[in-house]
């Protein structure tokens, strides 16, 4: 079986500004790792027109394409226009969507007002992605997954879509912590990479109480497999 890939589209000039650290990257590349989906690549664009079609348009030859940030009530929540132009398709308040906000704040006695409309702008051919914490859906065209910045609704979305994905095989791994910097057991972990070359390999230096050391890490998809690699690793670097 071969996994599906995916790419994530992260939009938003609070991220790129630092004014705001993203952690729906982080969330939704766990995710598709457990699910058996491939993260292949990631972008992060500001709240621009231009940048958001030519970044969809770019990421589209993934199979799965899941973006971020951009469908709220105010004038620079733009995604869902900037998708549509994508794909070449209208935008309108679509009777399904003003349906769900209409009524979720008539329950909550709260007008109805024109900003809270503008979340009802869902391209025509687009499916809702529902969301369970604030209502205001996302929507899936084609295979771009079009999703909430706030990280709870993002996270919640996400469970929707992936319900709908088929599975892959999950990405497992293994880690060895050897108290010994890079420079020292390059040589042999290159070899040893090259032994067990099915697997993907890492190293990832860190430093404590003044002291250098390298965590190697192993990935592949056969548990039995990452064993003995890990096994045999041990035997290599002790």
């Amino acid at each position: 079986m071969t996994n599906q890939t995916a790419a994530m589209l992260v939009i938003g000039d609070e991220i790129l500004s630092g004014r705001t650290r993203d952690s729906n990257m982080h969330y939704l590349a766990n995710r598709l790792t457990e699910h058996g989906l491939s993260l292949r690549e990631v972008r992060v664009v500001a709240d621009d027109h231009a940048a958001i079609v030519a970044g969809v348009r770019a990421l589209r030859g993934y199979d799965q394409v899941f973006t971020s940030g951009g469908i709220g009530p105010t004038h620079d929540d733009i995604t869902a226009e900037a998708v549509a132009d994508a794909f070449g398709v209208a935008i309108t308040h679509r009777a399904d969507a003003m349906a769900l906000l209409g009524a979720h704040y008539a329950a909550r006695g709260l007008e109805f007002n024109e900003a809270r409309q503008r979340m009802a702008r869902i391209p025509d051919t687009a499916t809702l992605i529902d969301n369970p914490i604030s209502i205001a859906p996302g929507f899936t065209l084609g295979n771009v997954h079009v999703m909430a910045g706030v990280p709870k609704i993002f996270e919640a979305m996400v469970e929707g879509v992936l319900s709908t994905i088929s599975r892959g095989v999950p990405l497992l791994s293994r880690s060895l912590r050897v108290e010994r910097g890079e420079g020292e057991i390059a040589t042999a972990f290159a070899a040893f990479n090259a032994e067990w070359s099915d697997l993907q390999m890492g190293s990832y230096p860190f430093t404590q109480d003044g002291k250098y050391g390298t965590n190697l890490v192993i990935r592949g998809h056969d548990a039995a497999r990452l064993d003995a690699a890990l096994e045999a690793l041990a035997q290599v670097m002790a």
